[in-house]
């Protein structure tokens, strides 16, 4: 049964945050950050990554339609003056939470966690966004695994209201409070689960999204066609190979692969079809073409 969760308890005040990996969804990540008036020091190893994230969440157009969504309207510079983009670890010094968006490795992110653990203030909670790695392993890695909890951000970040947010085996209730005021001040709210491969979210998803690449593969059916029967007799907005081509077929196939892997269950086995079209280069809306071609090429960035 799942351990009952705390609702009261003494929390950190939150100002500064630091998001690391600046792809897809870092970059979502910090630019709902900054508008909701945190400072934000986004890290990355590639410059082109970081000069293309702050391109992107500077643009106009983006800031407008976001900002527009809650109501609340801000200067652009007043946000982007709130957002630092590095590639130094060492800019963590003062931070108060993490957000880590890398690529889903769990060898990535055992580097990635060492270095903040000794870069990053005792004070400093993180949290590990990713779609399949269990919490409770990654805290491991670190010298302070009772504040390390999972915070699965859905894409696009801004326009999400709910976060899947997860308890490791050593998750303290402090950081439990601390992780839920962070989300209170992004105007989001949490749907708390326990520490499982894939979670709730991903372990349901990715196995819909690999079975319909299945029925794709087997011919059965045309991608619009699959999409349509998700989004008109079931009334999802997406169907789930649109799905797929925004979350990119490259962050679909590592995590079923950690599903494989850690259930070892047959029913997680990735599609041949999945696998051609990531050695391909055909990863989605990010690569310009997946399941379907868009106009605009979108940076596939350092991460997810």
């Amino acid at each position: 049964m799942p351990r009952v969760w705390a609702t009261g308890g003494p929390v950190m005040q939150i100002s500064r945050v630091g998001v690391i990996g600046a792809g897809v969804i870092g970059r979502g990540v910090a630019q709902d950050l900054a508008q909701t008036g945190h400072d934000v020091i986004v890290v990355d190893l590639e410059t082109s990554v970081l000069d293309a994230a702050q391109s992107e969440i500077g643009s106009a157009v983006r800031l407008h339609h976001l900002v527009a969504s809650d109501g609340v309207k801000q200067d652009r510079v007043e946000v982007m003056s709130r957002l630092t983009f590095t590639t130094d670890y060492e800019a963590l010094d003062d931070i108060d939470f993490v957000v880590e968006n890398t690529t889903e490795s769990f060898e990535v992110k055992r580097g990635v966690y060492e270095i903040l653990d000794r870069v990053c203030p005792p004070r400093a909670r993180f949290a590990a966004n990713t779609s399949a790695i269990p919490i409770t392993r990654i805290a491991a890695v670190t010298d302070r695994p009772g504040y390390v909890v999972g915070m699965h951000f859905m894409n696009p970040v801004p326009l999400k209201p709910v976060v899947e947010v997860i308890r490791g085996f050593h998750t303290s209730d402090e950081t439990l409070q601390t992780t839920r005021q962070l989300l209170e001040q992004m105007n989001k709210r949490g749907v708390y689960v326990e520490d499982s491969p894939g979670f709730v979210s991903n372990r349901v998803l990715m196995l819909t999204v690999n079975e319909a690449i299945f029925t794709v593969q087997d011919g059965v059916a045309e991608p619009s066609q699959v999409d349509e029967i998700f989004k008109e007799c079931f009334g999802h907005e997406m169907g789930p190979l649109e799905t797929a081509d925004l979350i990119g077929l490259d962050t679909i196939l590592r995590s079923v692969e950690v599903l494989h892997d850690e259930y070892g269950d047959s029913k997680y086995r990735p599609a041949p079809l999945l696998k051609q079209m990531v050695d391909a280069g055909r990863l989605g809306r990010k690569s310009g073409q997946g399941f379907y071609a868009y106009g605009t090429h979108v940076s596939k960035g350092g991460s997810r």
